[in-house]
């Protein structure tokens, strides 16, 4: 009998970094480390952390929100900008749109001020520019920081799947990769924070193995740097193909797996099932900030064998 314990990541609500990242915070990732390391990358001034308890679909959950300074546009969870060009001539926004509006006015996921004070800094995003970072650039950060070894690890695989793609589908040589979205800080912090809480939560519990389920995508089109583009976009797309991920779409309109977290299922994931009979030991729950008609959560699990 296999006594060992496994991580379940499931993503039957697609799966992004922040997301990731919540999930393992709530599943018991030491904060206090995550902050001590990502103050020696050295780039204090161009982020804030912040982690706090949601409740999403009437469950309680972890939040992880990087709060950018007006001057670094970002606009991932604006679903204004993200689904704007889908509003209808007579005025009626689609239903996407319209819930993120609704709970914004509502204010009931968040349990604290803390979700008006990212709302606001969201919305002031629009008028600056992105401090973008090449793999390179980006690499050099995660490996001269106190990170371990293995947190490095992921990291630096999550970042090289993201520039191979990016590479492919745009058709230039990976060093070369312009990085807008991941170039963007909150990106870099999103992958380290998940490398690093990731490596803390599989020390703690011994972790053998990750099983991903299969990444759940909506359909529709988004908004990004490049323009409109089909979901799932071409950056996950070719993940997802290359990495041999299972993935199905479901009828969600609207983007639902982003590169970063198709990344992560890709870099982690060494078993696509669960077995037979298990025992849960904890269960964490990982917020969305975008606002789709799905529960808008990645749910992990520390699961042992029986």
């Amino acid at each position: 009998m296999d006594m060992s314990k496994k991580l379940y990541i499931e993503c039957e609500s697609g799966i992004s970094g922040d997301m990731a990242v919540a999930a393992l915070l709530d599943l018991g990732a030491d904060a206090n480390k995550l902050q001590e390391t990502l103050a020696s990358f050295h780039i204090d001034e161009e982020f804030d952390m912040k982690i706090s308890s949601v409740m999403k679909s009437g469950l309680k959950a972890t939040d992880f929100d990087v709060i950018l300074p007006e001057e670094n546009d970002n606009h991932d969870h604006d679903m204004n900008y993200l689904y704007g060009h889908l509003s209808h001539e007579d005025g009626h926004e689609d239903s996407a749109i319209a819930s993120h509006e609704d709970s914004d006015i509502a204010s009931h996921e968040h349990s604290d001020i803390a979700s008006h004070e990212h709302q606001s800094a969201q919305q002031n995003k629009h008028h600056g520019h992105h401090h973008g970072r090449g793999p390179v650039e980006i690499g050099n950060i995660f490996q001269n920081s106190n990170m371990t070894d293995g947190a490095k690890k992921v990291a630096m695989t999550i970042l090289d799947i993201i520039a191979d793609a990016e590479a492919t589908v745009h058709g230039v040589p990976r060093d070369e990769v312009h990085f807008h979205e991941v170039g963007a800080v909150d990106s870099i912090v999103d992958i380290a924070s998940f490398a690093i809480c990731y490596d803390d939560i599989c020390h703690r519990y011994d972790i053998v193995d990750t099983i991903v389920s299969p990444l759940a995508e909506g359909h529709g089109t988004v908004r990004c740097q490049h323009g409109i583009l089909p979901v799932p976009v071409p950056a996950v797309t070719e993940i997802v193909r290359k990495r041999g991920i299972i993935f199905h779409k479901i009828n969600v309109e609207g983007e639902l797996v982003t590169p970063t977290g198709a990344a992560i299922a890709a870099a982690v994931g060494t078993k696509g099932s669960l077995p037979e009979k298990f025992i849960i030991h904890k269960t964490g729950l990982g917020a969305g900030k975008r606002e789709y008609n799905t529960p808008g959560f990645v749910r992990m699990m520390i699961l042992e064998e029986r």
